[in-house]
């Protein structure tokens, strides 16, 4: 089985707060993510600590919508929300660098979805872990390439 944590980086000719302030607009997450094409804020949420947000996932298989809470937003620093309150940690980490930002995009499954996967999945539940970690390492390389080229193009897409 891969590994149940990913994490990869890229550096970004923008500073880390231009850089966050478009990572942490989740409703901006269908320009840049293979899966998830859209995200919406629950009302009166702003990306803060504590607040969630719905996400709707596209693939060839299947379509579905998980709400996610945001457990990390500094800006400039981190931003960071658990699937479903507890079952995927994901987060993108912003540090300066010579060149601009270094943005690192991290994925954990964490114990309590792989145990939700069990109860839901049963004998088909390490299969179904494996085809969700698999896809976790292979989107975030492109979700890394497309937030690249969105933030050096101004945050504008299609402008690169």
């Amino acid at each position: 089985m891969s590994s149940l944590t990913h994490a990869e980086s890229v550096t970004v000719h923008a500073t880390p707060e231009d850089l966050y302030d478009l990572v942490s607009d989740v409703t901006r997450t269908g320009e840049w993510s293979p899966i998830c094409t859209g995200c919406w804020w629950d009302e009166g949420a702003t990306g803060e600590v504590g607040d969630w947000f719905t996400g709707r996932n596209e693939t060839a298989e299947r379509t579905w919508e998980t709400r996610s809470e945001v457990v990390a937003a500094e800006r400039g620093r981190e931003f960071a929300w658990l699937v479903g309150g507890a079952y995927v940690r994901w987060g993108f980490t912003l540090e300066p660098s010579e060149d601009g930002t270094r943005l690192t995009e991290s994925w954990e499954f964490l114990p309590a979805g792989l145990e939700l996967f069990r109860e839901k999945y049963g004998d088909q539940a390490e299969h179904e872990i494996e085809v969700r970690t698999r896809a976790a390492h292979a989107g975030i390389p492109v979700t890394l390439g497309r937030i690249k080229e969105i933030a050096e193009a101004g945050g504008r897409p299609g402008n690169s």
